[in-house]
């Protein structure tokens, strides 16, 4: 049984606090984006330019093209990123007060989805890297290897 005359608010601010949360949030949302994007292009760009020095018969734009295939990790991910983190910033500009509770999955299931890029970064960044990948399974290892001489498991 819902009660009908319940209201169910996010948090309300008032109107000032309200633009200056909502810039904050948009900014939180889209300068990470964009670090991330435009370092990807400068590294992919650098790096097609020191293949074309080195290897001066080969056109430039087939050697961009290369690194773009080898490093598309680098620019998915952040794309990737800002599409599952789109919920957590739709829901700051639409929150409001509603009343009835029967609306409140929608809003809760926006709040579950803004979990989702933390989570994903793992599989994002580092399962795709080889060299990433290599370092962590390094880091597990010498984990593992603590934790069993601190316990006393391994002479």
């Amino acid at each position: 049984m819902s009660d009908k005359n319940s209201y169910s608010c996010i948090v309300t601010y008032p109107s000032s606090l309200q633009k200056l949360n909502s810039i904050t949030h948009a900014f939180h949302f889209f300068c990470p984006f964009m670090i991330n994007l435009v370092s990807a292009i400068i590294f992919i760009v650098t790096k097609s330019r020191q293949q074309s020095n080195i290897y001066t018969l080969r056109p430039y734009n087939k050697i961009l093209r290369q690194q773009i295939r080898k490093h598309k990790h680098l620019l998915t991910a952040p794309i990737v990123l800002v599409i599952l983190a789109l919920p957590r910033l739709i829901m700051v500009f639409v929150s409001k007060c509603m009343e009835s509770i029967d609306d409140t999955w929608l809003f809760l299931i926006g709040y579950f989805i803004s979990f989702i890029p933390p989570t994903l970064t793992f599989v994002i960044y580092i399962l795709p890297s080889k060299f990433y990948k290599k370092e962590f399974r390094k880091s597990v290892k010498q984990y593992r290897i603590n934790i069993q001489q601190r316990l006393h498991l391994v002479s």
